[in-house]
């Protein structure tokens, strides 16, 4: 009995990251004050993407600060899926006739997809956008050294089309014959589907504000095929030249979202607790949602646990789940954002 009191005392106390919602509101009121609008931040960790989900995170944030002629939105976020961009954008478009997109750092694949949601998109120095070119991840597509399925793109399938038809010795040589035996054919067919939808969502969401249909087609295929990587960084200058309305941040904006990406990474640390080589806990914020007197995150709340037999980790007692901050009789309250 005593060596198992023992070992249940040196059980590690799982790790909690902190809410810092008062710092983080004192950093949205001075932005508002500097822009002369209204401002939602949308922050995803190293560890977070825009999914559905966020739809209605973002939802309850709106509704929480309301509908305003011009609105600021500061996105910081690796990507995700692109049709939940989308739905964001069209979010947002109910609540702000005029909406202008905050890049300060990192706004890639489908994050660029909802940057181009804003009317226009002000860039800080360090900056990015990307191109949101398609690669996926197919049940019939190859297997690597690791037996892992390899994602295949649709830049690289147009690339070996094109080199073998530039190198092929006579004109009936069929590529594809020869890639058959290595991509199946409908990999092939899902990756050029994900290719297309991928500009019909970009011509989709610039249709918000831009009415020009020739100029959003450029814009969406430039994006989709232009470039020779997927995060390809698209800069200020780059941004402006392919038909953007991008303007350079004003450096009191950008000081203050940097300040406030600091306070979000804070929230965002890893928050993962090991109890032994089998078992561990994860506490990890992965997405936040906040405007003015309203704050909601994505708080994973997981066990993980290794089983042998199958060689592979499973969750259990699993109640990760939305949560909304705010202040309640002068005191923080943290709650369940419940979401159907």
């Amino acid at each position: 009995m005593a060596k198992t009191a023992n070992a249940s005392a040196r059980r590690p106390v799982a790790k909690t990251p902190p809410i810092l919602f008062e710092r983080t509101q004192k950093i949205i009121s001075a932005l508002e004050t500097a822009l002369d609008q209204k401002v939602v931040t949308y922050w995803n960790s190293t560890n977070g993407n825009i999914c559905a989900n966020d739809v209605i995170g973002l939802y309850g944030v709106l509704q929480s600060i309301g509908r305003a002629e011009r609105l600021a939105l500061f996105i910081k976020s690796g990507g995700g899926s692109g049709q939940s961009s989308l739905r964001l954008v069209n979010l947002l478009r109910q609540y702000a006739k005029e909406l202008t997109a905050l890049v300060p750092l990192e706004c890639t694949s489908a994050a660029t997809m909802l940057a181009l949601g804003a009317n226009k998109i002000l860039m800080g120095p360090l900056a990015q956008l990307s191109a949101v070119d398609t690669s996926l991840t197919h049940d019939l597509s190859p297997l690597d050294k690791f037996n892992d399925r390899v994602a295949v793109s649709q830049d690289e399938l147009q690339r070996i089309v094109r080199l073998w038809r530039e190198q092929a010795t006579t004109g009936t040589e069929n590529p594809f014959q020869s890639l058959f035996p290595h991509i199946h054919p409908l990999v092939i067919g899902a990756v050029d589907r994900a290719s297309a939808l991928s500009i019909r969502l970009c011509v989709e969401i610039l249709a918000y504000h831009m009415r020009d249909q020739e100029t959003a087609q450029k814009i969406s295929e430039t994006l989709n095929a232009a470039y020779p990587s997927h995060t390809y960084p698209i800069l200020e200058r780059e941004a402006r030249n392919i038909g953007l309305n991008v303007e350079a941040m004003p450096d009191p904006v950008n000081k203050l979202l940097l300040e406030l990406n600091e306070l979000y990474s804070e929230m965002g640390q890893d928050a993962n607790t090991d109890f032994d080589e089998r078992n561990s806990h994860d506490n990890s914020i992965l997405n936040i949602i906040e405007g003015l007197g309203a704050q909601v995150f994505f708080q994973n709340d997981k066990d993980w646990h290794y089983r042998v037999e199958e060689r592979r980790w499973v969750t259990l007692n699993n109640v990760s789940a939305w949560r909304k901050a705010e202040k309640s009789a002068g005191k923080l309250t943290v709650s369940i954002l419940h979401i159907r």
